[in-house]
Parts: structure tokens; C-alpha cells; sequence
């Protein structure tokens, strides 16, 4: 069977209303801060009545709000807010990369980035050590919170009711021989790294594989992100590593990271 041609494919998966709200969102500008709602339908080629709903559900949501009487829009808070994340997500890739390569090459071992999105830490940035050892996690690989130690660092602010609130069936699937499978056994481990002020743990969601972990904060105290080394474990069975000076490298990348993006700790 042909594949059919790229734009066909497209045309297929592309949701109309969606398409639309988008378009109509660009067409404001530095320029033309505020529209009325025939403008908006003239330019669209589309029904009064569509883009009537489509600015109702775009205020509903805080994309646009109403000027002048209710009769003209304007965009709306949400927008500045996912400028803002964008902004921040690049400020964080683009500082932490120079810091996770240093790490790298101070501990010889790969060092990664990741932030919490929903159950899940997602590696956001990696450098890798020229070993033998092959990592089979990369940017964008997708890690379950609960089972890795990046996960649990990214939790470690939580209380007992809000990691109830993120596993209300307080069924954790195992990965490991070590996985926390209940709700109250991961926050013993979170608090054991909170109190610490790191994580340091061996097999917990590879058998073949230690790590250690430090939280990244922003200028608000929120931990946004994790930075973290892989580190074979044959490594450790051999003496090649210090794990306190190993700790306190990371500990100190992560705190700088925190540094760039704002982070004062509280005397």
C-alpha cells in the first residue's frame, strides 16, 4: 500500500476548531491589540456565529478577555503565562547545559535534566559519558516518578495527602525489587532524601544501575526540575568513586542552576 502524500496525512489528523482558535489568537499583534469580533470573522473567512463561540471558549479558558464594553477583545493572561513557561523551559535547558557537561567531565559519568509532568519525569537535558556503559535514557524518554530517584527528588516537597492525591488507588507498579509499591512507602524514601537534601540510591529502578540526585529550585522555592547522575554500579563495587564527593558535585551543579534562575535560600 502507497503512503499517501505528507499534506493528505496532515489534512487527516488536523482538528478544524483547534486550527481555527490558533489562527485567531496570531491575528493579534504588538500592532492591532484589539479586535472585534466581525474583523476577527472577515479575516478568517468564517460565520460570525463560529467565531463568536470560538472567542467564548478562548475567554472561558483566559486566552482572550473583553475590552471596551464587552464589544472588542484583547489576548487574555493565559498567553502571557505559556510565553513565560516557554521562556523559562529555554532559560533552563539553555543554563543547565555548560553545568550538566561539567559534571560530566568532573565525575566522569552522564548527567541528566528532568522535569515532573504529571506521573512521570521527563529528561529535558543529558550529556553523555564516553564509557562502555549504554544508557538507554535520552531526551524526552519518559521515567515513572515513583520508581526512579529523579521522580522521587522531583516529589520530595510533597506531603503524604498531596502523594495521595497524585495515586488515589495507592497501587504503585513494581520495577524493581526495590520499587515502592504503596503510596506510604514512597514518602518514607522522599523523606529520607528531603532530609538529606539529595538522593543517593543504588538499584532502585535498575538493578545495574546507582544514582544521585539534587533538586533545581526557581525564585519562588518550587523545585522545577532534577539534576542527576547515572552511575554503573560496577563502578562502585570496584572503588572508583568517592560518593560523598560525587554527592557534593552534583549538589553544588544543582545549586548553582537554582542560583541562575533566581533561587535564594532562606537563611
Amino acid at each position: 500500500m502507497s503512503e499517501q502524500p505528507p499534506t493528505q496525512t496532515q489534512d487527516r489528523y488536523s482538528v478544524p476548531g483547534l486550527e481555527r482558535g490558533l489562527r485567531l489568537l496570531s491575528e493579534f499583534n504588538r500592532n492591532e491589540q484589539v479586535l472585534a469580533a466581525p474583523e476577527l470573522a472577515k479575516r478568517l473567512g468564517i460565520p460570525r456565529t463560529t467565531t463568536f463561540r470560538l472567542l467564548n471558549t478562548l475567554e472561558s479558558l483566559g486566552f482572550v478577555q473583553r475590552v471596551e464594553g464587552g464589544h472588542t477583545y484583547r489576548l487574555g493572561m493565559a498567553i502571557l503565562r505559556l510565553g513565560f513557561e516557554y521562556l523559562a523551559s529555554l532559560e533552563l535547558t539553555e543554563l543547565s547545559q555548560p553545568i550538566l557537561e561539567r559534571v560530566r567531565d568532573e565525575t566522569g559519568l552522564s548527567c541528566n535534566l528532568a522535569m515532573r509532568d504529571e506521573h512521570s519525569a521527563v529528561i529535558i537535558g543529558k550529556v553523555a559519558a564516553p564509557t562502555p556503559f549504554v544508557s538507554t535514557v535520552h531526551i524526552g524518554t519518559r521515567l515513572p516518578l515513583h520508581a526512579t530517584l529523579l521522580g522521587r527528588v522531583l516529589l520530595s516537597d510533597m506531603q503524604l495527602e498531596d502523594l495521595r492525591r497524585l495515586y488515589p488507588d495507592n497501587n504503585l507498579k513494581r520495577f524493581s525489587a526495590r520499587t515502592a509499591t504503596t503510596v506510604e512507602a514512597l514518602y518514607e524514601l522522599i523523606l529520607q532524601d528531603a532530609k538529606r537534601g539529595y538522593g543517593l540510591d543504588e538499584g532502585y529502578f535498575e538493578p545495574e544501575v546507582a544514582s544521585a540526585a539534587v533538586a533545581v529550585r526557581n525564585s519562588q522555592g518550587t523545585i522545577i526540575a532534577v539534576l542527576g547522575v547515572t552511575i554503573p554500579v560496577g563502578h562502585l563495587a570496584k572503588g572508583n568513586l568517592n560518593s560523598q564527593q560525587l554527592v557534593d558535585t552534583v549538589y553544588n551543579a544543582a545549586t548553582e542552576l537554582s542560583n541562575l534562575l533566581g533561587f535564594q535560600p532562606s537563611k
